[in-house]
């Protein structure tokens, strides 16, 4: 593994990652902190293993003049200006792993300075990684290696599982299914529990059966060889409450139909954030 791993830009996202991976303690042995507004007072900033500076060349000023990875973290419409801004830093041996939702590996490869053949692996993770249970996909440029590609999906595998793409073309789809995934589940929740208190539940005890529910069917999902549609048919018997309940989900214009536009939606927006 690396000694050593820049992250340019610390949102919710790198910070996410970033937790899972202090909390695996596995390498790299230090990671390198540039973002102007990152909270120089939190718990990660605090971990001696943990290094924040404002801006690249205060990182250059300080002995962090190099990495064997940078992690891309900023948004896609700060990219071109946090890049640049790079140039005060020796990236010529770097391996850029970017989370930017929407930018290619060409893209990507043209705002990198001082490097002719960047190594970049594009990845699209999620937030759950702060916790160990987050779903990230990855795809490489011909410039990054074999042990490049292995190294960052063993860094990612910390925070989850990891699946490698075929195809960068799929990044889009898999931004707007689990990229963006988590929010579905969590206005899930809240839809529940407010349903909930309409029917009378008081909003803490309506809350916790939402959250209990969807934690526990999650885990039945993941823990059985039944397809999703069988462990629904398992829990529905012909005219019960639960088929009350689906008839209304299942109609033309219900969930299925509002996940597919809503989706379609993230969708576009990863594909417009490219260009």
């Amino acid at each position: 593994m690396s000694e050593s791993c820049f992250i340019l830009g610390c949102g919710k996202m790198g910070s996410a990652l970033l937790q899972g991976w202090l909390t695996a303690g596995t390498s790299p042995r230090h990671y390198i902190i540039i973002d102007p507004f990152f909270d120089k007072d939190s718990a990660l900033a605090a971990d001696a293993r943990v290094s924040v500076y404002a801006d690249c060349a205060s990182a250059a000023a300080a002995g962090h003049h190099t990495a064997d990875i940078m992690l891309l973290s900023v948004k896609p419409q700060m990219m071109a200006e946090a890049l640049a801004a790079a140039s005060a830093l020796d990236v010529s041996s770097c391996c850029f792993i970017s989370i930017a939702a929407g930018l290619s590996l060409a893209q990507l490869a043209s705002l990198i300075p001082h490097a002719t053949a960047p190594a970049i692996i594009r990845t699209m993770p999620n937030t759950p990684a702060a916790i160990g249970k987050g779903m990230t996909a990855l795809i490489g440029n011909e410039a990054a290696t074999p042990a490049q590609m292995a190294m960052a999906e063993e860094m990612l595998a910390v925070s989850g599982r990891v699946v490698r793409l075929t195809d960068e073309a799929q990044m889009d789809a898999v931004t707007a299914l689990s990229g963006s995934g988590p929010a579905y589940l969590f206005l899930m929740a809240e839809a529940m529990t407010e349903a909930g208190t309409t029917l009378g539940l008081s909003p803490e005890m309506a809350a916790t059966l939402a959250q209990q529910t969807i934690l526990g069917a999650a885990h039945l999902m993941t823990d059985s060889d039944d397809a999703p549609a069988t462990l629904r048919e398992n829990v529905t018997s012909k005219g019960g409450t639960t088929a009350a309940a689906l008839a209304v989900l299942q109609a033309d214009d219900g969930l299925t139909d509002l996940m597919t536009r809503a989706m379609q939606a993230a969708y576009d927006r990863s594909r417009s954030l490219g260009s």
